[in-house]
């Protein structure tokens, strides 16, 4: 777990100092500069292009992490020939996406007819993404995961603010703002190629015939299953914001997406955690050691628990104070009730700690397959019913649904088939310190200020946190490291 631990840390610097870059551009720069119709445009254009990113990949990122342990060599060789694949898989994204070009044009006609014109960037989008992502699973492959998280959590986001703000200074019109989307996607694929090129790990070799035998094969079957569900995952976590869009309007996913925006701060600890773990599961599954991987399930779930469920109790406590300096806040102000569920949807995949990395690595990975198929199946269809009732809140509720059932269903499996299990009395123990450290905030706001009510209301959650998790006899290692840490700074 140390070695986890310390690349966590690490990509959780990187990840957080994106969150605050992040929210100063989604939580100020965005709404100030661009109007609501805007700003919708700007996600939904940049959400297509991601969404098509799995389906191009073609399950390579994941087939680069669970095979690069069997190769003692040939690794430059492994890295072209997944790069080869995963361009094939994007030149039949292309094909689809051209071809049904007036169909997807239909969907967004009625209500975000400016999404249309933008149209042409996505593949764009779609493609330095794309190679982003094989060049970010060969990097994690060698434990380098920090740099490849500075790029795409912190340079990403600088350029992206600096695009909008050239916007804001009326140095470039709205549509060279969309066009610049793709510069910026560019630009981060070549800081990722830069930093293999000089870690000297990053060379083309086209001698496939090198590997072991039936290696290409398990290699590609692995991939186009895995892919399917890779697809889906990214399906359950896009098609929210893209039907709000298609069903309601751009100025509705705007909304949308600041709210889902202020919930992902929640996870991002997770995130930092599932960078790092998934190299150390899949050399785990290849030497048999599933004893260490059912360690690592009920740490990961704990410490993730931990960390997280603090979070959340700070946004939710500091909601309303947040949307007050957000520009234009009686608008986006709707979008409240989004972040509590949202939150609380990404606290249920926390708490469910790393189901998804284990199965996609054990021989099982087929069942997350049909379980990833199954759960976007079912998101389309809670969206359909429940976005016309609800609005952007019935969307929230389709996410938190399945993710509580998506999780759910890997969990019992993982029970059931190899007896692993992330649950202990430390996550009961957790949670009631949670409640606990959150009841301080329904007596309401400490004073007329946001700044000081801020300010005030996080110190008495942080307070109330510590000192129960002192008296029931949780945290103790996450305290004791940021007491460590206090004392290096000091000295």
């Amino acid at each position: 777990m140390g070695k986890v631990a310390k690349q966590s840390i690490q990509t959780a610097f990187f990840s957080y100092l994106g969150v605050v870059i992040g929210y100063v551009n989604v939580l100020w720069l965005y709404p100030y500069a661009l109007d609501a119709s805007e700003l919708g445009a700007f996600r939904t254009i940049q959400d297509l292009g991601l969404l098509f990113v799995p389906f191009a990949q073609l399950g390579v990122g994941h087939g680069i992490t669970r095979f690069f342990p069997q190769l003692k060599s040939n690794q430059s060789a492994f890295l072209s020939y997944g790069l080869v694949f995963s361009m094939a898989g994007f030149a039949l994204v292309s094909a689809i996406f051209l071809g049904f070009r007036t169909e997807i044009i239909n969907l967004f006609a009625v209500n975000s007819p400016e999404v249309i014109d933008f149209f042409g960037v996505v593949l764009l989008i779609t493609l330095f993404a794309l190679l982003s992502s094989i060049l970010d699973a060969y990097s994690r492959s060698y434990v380098k995961v920090a740099v490849p998280t500075l790029v795409r959590e912190v340079f990403l986001r600088l350029l992206t603010g600096i695009l909008v703000g050239a916007y804001l200074l009326k140095w470039i019109s709205f549509q060279q703002v969309m066009q610049g989307l793709v510069l910026v996607y560019g630009l981060a694929f070549l800081g990722v190629l830069v930093y293999l090129l000089w870690l000297g790990v990053l060379k083309l070799d086209f001698h496939w015939n090198t590997f072991p035998k039936g290696f290409r094969t398990s290699f590609i079957g692995f991939s186009l299953i895995t892919f399917l569900a890779t697809a889906a995952s990214t399906l359950i976590m896009k098609i929210d914001s893209i039907m709000v869009s298609s069903m309601i309007s751009l100025e509705a996913n705007a909304i949308y997406t600041i709210a889902f925006s202020m919930a992902l701060v929640i996870e991002l600890p997770r995130r930092a955690i599932s960078q790092v773990v998934m190299p150390v599961i899949a050399d785990h599954f290849a030497t048999g050691n599933l004893g260490e991987i059912n360690k690592l399930y009920k740490q990961i779930s704990n410490r993730q628990l931990y960390i997280c469920l603090l979070l959340f109790i700070g946004l939710w406590a500091n909601l309303d104070a947040l949307y007050f300096f957000i520009p234009n806040r009686e608008i986006y102000e709707a979008g409240k009730h989004v972040v509590v569920l949202i939150g609380f949807g990404k606290l249920l995949d926390v708490v469910f700690s790393v189901n998804g990395e284990i199965l996609v690595f054990s021989k099982h990975y087929r069942f997350n397959l049909i379980a990833t198929i199954g759960m976007s199946v079912l998101i389309i269809g809670l969206n359909y019913l429940l976005i016309p009732i609800y609005g952007i809140d019935g969307a929230a509720m389709a996410s938190v649904a399945v993710m509580f059932l998506f999780n759910l269903v890997k969990y019992l499996f993982l029970k059931i088939k190899l007896g692993f299990d992330p649950f202990s009395k430390e996550t009961l123990k957790i949670i009631f310190v949670g409640f606990i450290a959150y009841s301080p905030s329904l007596a309401g706001s400490f004073t007329q200020s946001p700044i000081a009510n801020i300010i005030i209301t996080s110190m008495v959650v942080v307070g109330f946190y510590w000192f129960w998790s002192r008296i029931i006899g949780v945290g103790n290692d996450e305290w004791e490291w940021i007491k460590n840490k206090v004392k290096k700074s000091g000295s």
